[in-house]
């Protein structure tokens, strides 16, 4: 799974990673180190044959969901590549409401005799970023009136690098593959574990394991030295 990650990218960076059109930054870019379930992150989805930034819930919430938001207990801010297609709450979502979201890196943990160990995962070479394949959807809370737009990232199996962490991993997408995954051209045969070589990885402090830690703490991504066995 991958349930926390990394966000330094800035309005510049987006706007070249996506060929959006620059204008104003939609919002204030602030690194953050400990993005979590159920915040606000940034999103990217085809309008009109145009791509634009969306602010969306990490942590999708269907369209036809009819209870307060809060009794949605199910972890939906990942979905498993294998059922994607099947599983009432993101299947409508494939089919219509695609996304990319960009991440500067993600965390993943390993069961270890001394606990669970954070790992940080992030590009090798200098890209400022991985792009996730994600679906997104609407929902109207008949309470309040608001309507929330949420997301979620699609997981699939581990390539053998990241399998000697954990044995799931975000889908990411190289660059070709944004248009047919925003278009819906493309289908569950690009939902693959990433290259061999793309990734790099280094060991980090337990303080990210507590989802409370600092969002704006660059130590998190820190690596450090582990204990010999």
């Amino acid at each position: 799974m991958c349930g926390r990650f990394t966000y330094k990218l800035t309005w510049e960076e987006i706007v070249a990673l996506y060929r959006l059109t620059l204008g104003a930054a939609p919002h204030n870019f602030q690194p953050r180190y400990n993005v979590c379930p159920t915040t606000t992150i940034d999103t990217v989805i085809a309008n009109d044959g145009k791509r634009e930034l969306m602010r969306a819930r990490w942590g999708l919430v269907p369209n036809w969901w009819s209870k307060p938001l809060k009794e949605l207990r199910l972890a939906t801010f990942n979905a498993r590549a294998e059922t994607v297609t099947t599983k009432p709450f993101f299947r409508s979502a494939f089919k219509s409401n695609r996304c990319l979201i960009p991440v500067s890196g993600y965390y993943e943990w390993q069961d270890t005799p001394g606990g669970k160990q954070p790992w940080y995962f992030t590009a090798r070479g200098g890209s400022p970023a991985l792009i996730v394949a994600g679906l997104w959807d609407e929902w109207r809370d008949k309470a309040s009136g608001d309507t929330v737009r949420s997301c979620t990232m699609i997981i699939t199996e581990p390539n053998d690098f990241v399998a000697q962490v954990h044995d799931r991993m975000p889908v990411l997408l190289t660059e070709r593959q944004f248009d047919p995954w925003l278009s819906g051209e493309a289908g569950v045969e690009i939902l693959k574990p990433a290259p061999e070589d793309l990734l790099q990885k280094w060991p980090v402090s337990k303080r990210v394991n507590s989802s409370r830690a600092d969002d704006n703490d660059a130590s998190l991504i820190d690596r450090i030295e582990l204990a010999a066995a």
